[in-house]
């Protein structure tokens, strides 16, 4: 897993779901078939964060090999 920078102030740790979906550059309905089911996300009240190392992982675990030449 890549590893994330030391948090400061200004890091963001976790987003809101259609932050995530426009940070993965995908809509909210694929983002909610396909990502989603497959990620942790913190959810406290009516409030779902979906940390931004989950979503890292998600691409790591889902990207092709590339294919050599």
């Amino acid at each position: 897993m890549p590893s994330l920078p030391r948090p400061t102030s200004a890091t963001v740790l976790a987003l809101r779901r259609d932050e995530a979906a426009a940070a993965l550059a995908v809509s909210v309905e694929f983002f909610d078939a396909y990502v989603r089911p497959e990620i942790r996300a913190v959810r406290r009240g009516r409030l779902t964060l979906y940390p931004v190392s989950e979503l890292l992982q998600w691409l790591d675990d889902n990207g092709d090999a590339a294919l050599a030449a």
